[in-house]
């Protein structure tokens, strides 16, 4: 499971976000995982409490918010979800397709209170 090293990463990355904004408690951090990307949203959260315990991120919450992975088809120019239609154009029924989004990991936000 390569979450852990990846939220400790992120919780890392956080930190010095705080230090650098001089914020004096966060309340929740956020996540946008994109669903196509390696990373396992309930592996995420499961590995959050280990990553953040002793930290100054201890007592926050962690917030993912699932984007979806989307393509364009590249016969009829149809925008659709890869995942749900198993990688085929609904419209078409095309499999020539181009990545729009879906591979993202990013801190979308980090709120203070």
């Amino acid at each position: 499971m390569h979450e852990l090293g990846v939220v400790i990463e992120v919780v890392d990355t956080v930190k010095k976000i705080i230090v650098e904004q001089q914020l004096n408690k966060v309340d929740t951090l956020v996540l946008q995982i994109g669903e196509l990307s390696s990373m396992i949203p309930r592996y995420i959260e499961q590995c959050y409490p280990a990553a953040v315990d002793g930290t100054i991120l201890q007592d926050t919450k962690l917030k993912i918010e699932v984007l979806p992975g989307n393509g364009i088809c590249k016969d009829c120019n149809k925008v659709f979800n890869i995942m749900e239609n198993n990688g085929v154009c609904p419209n078409c029924e095309s499999k020539k397709w181009e990545l729009l989004c879906g591979r993202e990991f990013m801190i979308k936000e980090i709120i203070a209170c």
